[in-house]
């Protein structure tokens, strides 16, 4: 084990010549936190939102770049059970996954499934959590019921299509090209829908028979918040995650 750590940071905002590898001191693990050694990390849509300074990190965070991980346990904090020097786990974080070494919260830590590979499991806590929390805890999707993913082929919108699948309902997706409609449904998406060239509104209506979908599962936001509105099903959810083309609307 090092005494520093290499480390992804930004000079400034910008693309990605801003970011740069530095050396910082190894974190130590506090209270209910586990040290990893990263063996994967995933990179999201905040992560380069924020390299270009479009998403300030949250209060706490370090300047480290990162939000999700897998690796190996290598010391616990003060007052962890239930896991052991070596254990393979995964899990997200406020920053610092860009990183040889990085910290994560004990109790959001998961174990990495045997036959699943460390660059997989760093691939799944940011998109899985997102989606689970949204789309199934708050928006309750239940098995039978439609789910309309806008970006269908976005990080979050394939995680939404294979857990909405798995779990049972239909899924229908919006994507920006008759390509990207084509890769939704290999994933196994019922229905895809190209917003540049048809209404999404329309074509979403005439395939769930005039009732439209039970939830929808937006990123973004602007005009769509009152589309979507007018073509939810009655008792209908609309999981509002993210507001890429503005969060003011008039309804």
């Amino acid at each position: 084990m090092t005494e520093t750590t290499r480390a992804v940071i930004a000079d400034g905002a910008g693309g990605p010549e801003v970011l740069r590898v530095t050396e910082i001191p190894r974190p130590e693990p506090g209270p209910g936190q586990l040290l990893i050694e990263v063996h994967a990390a995933g990179i999201n849509r905040p992560d380069v939102m924020q390299r270009q300074g479009n998403y300030p990190p949250p209060p706490g965070a370090t300047d480290v770049f990162g939000l999700e991980l897998a690796g190996a346990v290598a010391a616990l904090g003060e007052g962890v059970e239930g896991f052991a020097i070596g254990d393979r786990v995964m899990g997200l974080v406020h920053s610092g996954a860009y990183a040889d070494w990085a910290l994560l919260e004990a109790p959001i830590a998961i174990p990495v499934p045997e036959g699943m590979s460390m660059a997989e499991a760093g691939a799944v806590p940011e998109t899985f959590f997102t989606v689970w929390s949204n789309v199934f805890e708050r928006a309750a999707l239940q098995p039978g019921e439609t789910l309309l993913i806008h970006g269908g082929t976005s990080g979050i919108g394939t995680t939404a299509i294979l857990l909405a699948k798995a779990l049972g309902s239909t899924v229908i997706v919006t994507a920006g090209s008759d390509e990207k409609c084509a890769a939704a449904r290999a994933l196994g998406a019922d229905h895809a829908i190209n917003y540049r060239t048809q209404d999404f509104v329309a074509e979403a209506r005439a395939l769930t028979d005039g009732r439209g979908p039970d939830v929808i599962l937006d990123m973004v936001g602007g005009s769509y918040m009152q589309r979507n509105i007018e073509l939810l099903a009655a008792d209908g959810r609309i999981a509002q995650i993210a507001f890429q083309q503005g969060s003011k609307a008039e309804l």
